[in-house]
């Protein structure tokens, strides 16, 4: 059964998507590294057939910015041999998301389009959980239906799967809406 993952964007990121014009334009890829700023993918355990959830959290919100079932996780130095010239195309395209050191690159079928619109509503957001090896967790800092801080959510983490059906709908929502 294939897992949903959200992956943290900076806010300086999402100005500067917003800014060139990236909104409502479908994501079909996103870059990993082996470091805090740019984390792993492979490291976080995503694999083929996985759905990522790129996230945001401003002005004390989680935003929800779409989503993107994985194809491939591929080596970055290696990327420009695997791919066909359409996929290594929309690489190029999807350049403003690699930021920092690059190892690997997530592609795939396109996702949702990406928006800068979608917050998480608070009752989501107080009852969102994570899984991993060592047990299931709650996102920390949420206070009265607000995230004091990003601490809890800074990286690449696998969602509880009533967690991540929540997410998928509120994507298939907005995009209907």
């Amino acid at each position: 059964m294939p897992n949903a993952y959200t992956a943290l964007w900076t806010n300086d990121l999402c100005k500067a998507l917003a800014r060139e014009g990236y909104a409502g334009e479908r994501l079909t890829v996103m870059f990993g590294g082996p470091h805090q700023s740019l984390p792993s993918f492979l490291r976080a355990g995503v694999r083929p057939g996985d759905v990522i959830h790129p996230i945001r959290v401003f002005r004390k919100r989680m935003w929800v910015l779409g989503a993107m079932e994985v194809g491939r996780v591929l080596d970055y130095d290696t990327v420009g041999e695997e791919l066909a010239m359409e996929d290594y195309l929309r690489l190029i395209h999807w350049k403003p998301l690699k930021a920092g050191c690059v190892s690997e690159v997530v592609v795939g079928p396109p996702g949702s389009p990406l928006t800068f619109d979608r917050p998480v509503p608070p009752d989501l957001l107080a009852r969102l959980t994570y899984r991993s090896r060592r047990g299931e967790r709650q996102i920390r800092h949420v206070v009265d239906g607000e995230l004091r801080s990003a601490v809890s959510v800074h990286g690449i983490y696998r969602l509880a799967p009533e967690s991540a059906a929540e997410l998928n709908a509120l994507v298939r929502e907005s995009r209907t809406a």
